[in-house]
């Protein structure tokens, strides 16, 4: 099983990866192993250090069909700009840093004047898997973008790089687990 997490204070965080797609924190689990969470906190300590994720920070869950279906469960955690800076630090002293992960990435939660540059424009990159829809998921669900700000960012996206995000920001595809 997949499991992707967190969005930080004031804004949200991601990573670049190897493959130069953006991603959410996160790995595979063996669930004979560990629980959810507890498989988790065991991955991001390995590339995070000092952060863990309960029961209570989970958002949703999303089952993604192919030859290789994965289950990705999404957790999210609001955190001190302190606790931040703690974490964008132990990133880089982490073991997968510049292997795996070339380094965090924060995501602007603003839009400039011109309705492209900030959030738009970020949208505009490539992201792995699920991420943008989980990255929209969140910032809506979690009151840190206004819905109809989420609903505008679909056309902003098609202008800036000639499509649309991969899925929609509502609830479509997504299943409890």
């Amino acid at each position: 099983m997949r499991f992707d997490g967190l969005l930080g204070f004031p804004g949200g965080f991601m990573q670049m990866r190897f493959d130069g797609l953006l991603g959410f924190p996160g790995g595979f689990v063996d669930r004979r192993y560990w629980s959810l969470e507890d498989g988790l906190n065991r991955v991001l300590g390995l590339g995070l250090g000092c952060v863990r994720l309960t029961e209570a920070d989970y958002l949703c869950s999303h089952l993604t069909e192919g030859p290789h279906r994965v289950v990705a469960h999404f957790y999210a955690r609001q955190l001190t700009l302190e606790e931040l800076h703690t974490i964008e630090i132990s990133a880089v002293h982490s073991r997968d840093h510049g292997l795996e992960v070339m380094g965090m990435v924060r995501v602007p939660l603003y839009t400039q004047k011109d309705r492209m540059g900030g959030l738009p424009n970020f949208l505009g990159n490539s992201f792995v898997g699920t991420a943008k829809f989980q990255l929209l998921f969140a910032l809506k669900i979690l009151n840190m973008v206004t819905s109809a700000s989420v609903g505008g960012m679909a056309p902003l996206c098609r202008q800036r790089c000639g499509r649309a995000p991969a899925q929609g920001a509502g609830a479509a595809g997504w299943r409890a687990p």
